[in-house]
């Protein structure tokens, strides 16, 4: 009685266990937000990725080291010169006793432009192996404007599921309740540093209240940011279009092909008339071998949501900078008339 009641037990340990706690917050250390920036900086304009390591406790996924990927050409033995870079940089991290568990990884992006299709087949290959990981995103171009642009992002489980099955059409979204503000679902990043170091930073604040961070907020010429910001807009819009005349066209189809077995169906019924008549057995009113009886398969609407996606981070992109630089001229227009 007693080994049974101790098995049990066990077991309901082992299955508290299997339960995952929603992940709430990404904890990175100062160091590593610093060598993110640095490499994306040096390499900007051109686009950059990186491993990110570190340890999944709980809801809380820590991020205490990280190290850059090679810049490479697309080709196959490169890549897997890559995937060895990768693999020999974390025996070296095990070497030396420090975090070498794959958490995610880090990349660069142009004013936000992130929302890919090649962003979400990166996560679910990491799906494969982790389970659960994150992408840091960072903007040099955003950053300045004054302003830390780092984010931490991760796939809804929702559409994992949706995008494993490979069924984006409008009636499984409709069942899921899916939209296209639920592909990515961004969190919380909290900058963790030692005492040591808090100490040392400490020390080396100026007496001044002022940082150069202040100063890029300053900055009255918006002009260029947001005219790219406006460029990239206006092209997500005419993929947009595209996409829609995509499903117009699927949509003219199914009309055509209804329209095309309701002629079928009617000639069949009065052929069937005719042999009942002759007393012979009426023939199938579906007929699967006929091409106009085979489904047409809908579009997926991925790409339709990641733009629309796209787009609406355009908009409050522009609508930020936007209010921002009329603060500043507002305030510039004060201190003149002063």
């Amino acid at each position: 009685m007693a080994a049974s009641s101790t098995a049990r037990s066990f077991l309901q340990v082992a299955a508290t266990e299997e339960v995952i706690s929603p992940l709430r917050v990404v904890q990175i250390e100062g160091l590593v937000i610093l060598k993110i920036i640095k490499h994306c900086k040096e390499f900007s304009p051109a686009l950059v990725t990186g491993q990110l390591l570190g340890l999944d406790v709980g809801s809380v996924l820590e991020v205490t080291n990280c190290f850059p990927f090679p810049i490479r050409e697309e080709d196959e033995e490169i890549e897997a010169d890559g995937a060895n870079y990768q693999l020999e940089m974390m025996r070296c991290l095990r070497e030396v006793n420090v975090d070498n568990n794959t958490v995610g990884w880090y990349q660069s992006t142009i004013l936000g432009s992130y929302q890919t299709v090649e962003l979400i087949e990166t996560f679910m290959n990491y799906q494969e192996n982790i389970r659960r990981c994150v992408c840091i995103i960072y903007d040099p171009s955003r950053s300045n404007q004054g302003v830390l642009a780092l984010k931490a992002l991760k796939l809804s489980d929702s559409f994992m599921e949706l995008y494993r099955a490979n069924s984006f059409t409008g009636e499984k979204l409709r069942e899921k309740n899916l939209s296209w503000v639920d592909i990515f679902e961004e969190i919380p990043i909290k900058v963790s540093n030692s005492a040591l170091i808090s100490a040392f930073m400490t020390e080396l604040e100026s007496d001044t209240p002022v940082t150069q961070c202040d100063y890029d907020r300053l900055q009255l010429s918006s002009n260029p940011y947001m005219e790219r910001n406006m460029e990239f807009l206006i092209e997500c819009m005419d993929d947009l279009s595209m996409e829609q005349q995509k499903f117009q066209f699927h949509y003219r189809s199914l009309s055509r092909q209804q329209a095309q077995q309701q002629t079928w169906l009617q000639k069949r019924r009065a052929e069937n008339m005719a042999r009942k008549a002759a007393g012979e057995d009426p023939l199938p009113e579906e007929d699967p071998t006929n091409p106009i009886f085979k489904p047409i398969p809908e579009p997926s609407r991925v790409e339709s949501f990641l733009i629309t996606n796209q787009i609406a981070n355009y908009c409050n992109q522009i609508n930020g900078v936007a209010g921002q630089s009329f603060n500043r001229l507002y305030l510039m227009k004060s201190l003149h008339d002063n």
